[in-house]
């Protein structure tokens, strides 16, 4: 049953909930003439409506529960180890793709507990990432790809919903190009598929990049997880190499994508709104939508969560509406 938001000044509703996701997903990023400023003012405007109908903290006793009632693995794949996470039971699962460097409780660990009442969540690690095993080959959208594509197949998975956050939603896009018959929807948030997609200054900034200047919060959960020194340069490495030599995909490709596929990015991401925009008028009837926030803020992701911040269970009535559709 949808519910409807107050419009404070007369009392009477200014927007049902199928309306509201509508206009976010879908009408105002198609707008294309709209003056900017007033496009981002009218999304946080409904992004604020979207936390005050929904917003319903999670319990630590929910918490704690998802905590014990994790199944993990490590799946054969491709000459490697694979580290998984299985959460709840569900028909169609929704697996998640961290973004580079990190590992599943760096990308997920505050958004996980508000996707609990989705159904069946697979969180993976990917080549060289925390528990997952490496390779002597360098890291790539596209064997990340594969990789997660033999999980599915080695867990008995006929098809699956994708959620890939930074890198990992590149590599969800690749997942829609590669395996169209495994993907039922993607979730994509800030993923890239050109160069220019990126902000000024980002490779630039990429080349000077060292393990020194990575990311405390990355670091230490790395070696949480898998306390080797040589591991966590190695990753390092092959995860700075990757976006070095990023090479653009086609526009086609991002046309073969038949999954119905949903675009997230924040207002100040390393991905811009128009690349993003690009993005979701390729793939047929792809939605999109930009919120407040730095890159990976919405999902709380460990560099970029705010105390307090109601975005990332505001994203996560985004996904699960999405998803549910």
């Amino acid at each position: 049953m949808s519910r409807s938001i107050p419009n404070f000044v007369s009392g009477k509703p200014l927007f049902d909930t199928s309306q509201l996701l509508y206009l976010i997903h879908i009408k105002l990023p198609r707008v294309c003439s709209m003056n900017r400023l007033t496009y981002q003012i009218i999304i946080f405007m409904l992004v604020e409506s979207l936390l005050l109908l929904w917003s319903t903290p999670v319990s630590a006793q929910q918490n704690n529960h998802m905590k014990k009632n994790i199944k993990s693995g490590y799946a054969p794949v491709n000459g490697i180890k694979m580290y998984y996470e299985i959460y709840g039971e569900g028909h169609i699962p929704l697996i998640l793709i961290h973004g580079g460097g990190s590992t599943i409780e760096t990308s997920f660990s505050n958004l996980i507990p508000l996707l609990a009442d989705y159904g069946q969540i697979i969180a993976v690690e990917l080549q060289a990432h925390g528990r997952t095993g490496d390779r002597n080959t360098a890291e790539t959208f596209e064997q990340d790809a594969d990789d997660v594509a033999a999980l599915i197949k080695y867990l008995k998975i006929e098809k699956t919903n994708i959620l890939g956050f930074s890198n990992g939603g590149t590599t969800a896009l690749q997942l829609g190009i590669r395996y169209p018959e495994l993907v039922n929807k993607i979730v994509a948030i800030s993923a890239a598929y050109k160069r220019d997609g990126f902000i000024s200054g980002f490779f630039e900034g990429m080349q000077q990049a060292s393990l020194e200047n990575m990311p405390v919060p990355l670091k230490k959960a790395y070696l949480e997880v898998n306390p080797n020194e040589q591991g966590l340069q190695s990753m390092f490495e092959k995860d700075k190499n990757r976006m070095i030599n990023f090479k653009d995909y086609s526009d086609d490709a991002l046309k073969s994508i038949n999954a119905k596929t949903l675009f997230i990015v924040a207002d100040r991401d390393v991905i811009t709104l128009e690349h993003t925009l690009k993005m979701s008028q390729l793939i047929a009837n792809a939605q999109l939508a930009v919120l407040p926030g730095v890159h990976g803020s919405c999902i709380g992701e460990v560099c970029t969560a705010v105390i307090n911040s109601k975005l990332p269970e505001a994203t996560a009535v985004l996904i699960k509406d999405f998803v549910n559709q």
